[in-house]
């Protein structure tokens, strides 16, 4: 898969531990050009739908089951394409001496035209997520407002938007001709 971009802080000792959290997350279009994305009702900012992949998990797996929990969407499996790559490097916020990793794959997917009931863990509910289909201008906008004193937050956000500005570069911007 194509990696898209890189944000490595540096802001860790070389020989610290690594701890390694890969995830997989959908870029799902409706017919309106908008795009499905997670919002954050309590913090007020978008997310792709995804999570980490399980131990022994396919990451097609891990994607259909995330997008499911956290948005009710039915990913259809033969629909799933290869976006591209982005890996974050940074000091643990939770444990010391440790490098959290993640390389997140992004696939471009289609949806049934159902959507089931939502399966958040704790975090996610407390965090309100809701499922929204937002014009990328919006979504960019939401993001790029975003502020919270939560570091490691912030940097899962500025992730998110930097990949929205390059899905809305690659659209031109006949996605905001469509109003649904």
């Amino acid at each position: 898969m194509e990696l898209l971009f890189e944000i490595d802080l540096h802001d860790y000792e070389l020989d610290d531990n690594v701890f390694s959290r890969p995830s997989a997350r959908g870029v799902i279009f409706d017919d309106c050009g908008r795009i499905a994305l997670v919002y954050s009702q309590k913090e007020k900012y978008y997310k792709f739908p995804g999570g980490g992949i399980l131990s022994g998990e396919d990451k097609k797996e891990a994607l259909i089951r995330e997008v499911r929990e956290e948005t009710g969407l039915v990913v259809i499996p033969k629909s799933v394409r290869e976006f591209g790559s982005v890996l974050r490097r940074q000091k643990s916020n939770k444990t010391p001496n440790t490098i959290f990793e993640q390389e997140n794959f992004y696939y471009f997917c289609e949806v049934e035209n159902i959507v089931t009931e939502q399966k958040l863990d704790e975090y996610e509910a407390e965090a309100g997520f809701i499922l929204r289909f937002a014009h990328l201008d919006e979504a960019i906008d939401t993001n790029l407002k975003y502020k919270t004193e939560d570091f490691f937050d912030e940097i899962m956000i500025k992730r998110e938007t930097k990949l929205l500005q390059i899905l809305k570069k690659k659209r031109g911007t006949h996605d905001n001709i469509l109003f649904c």
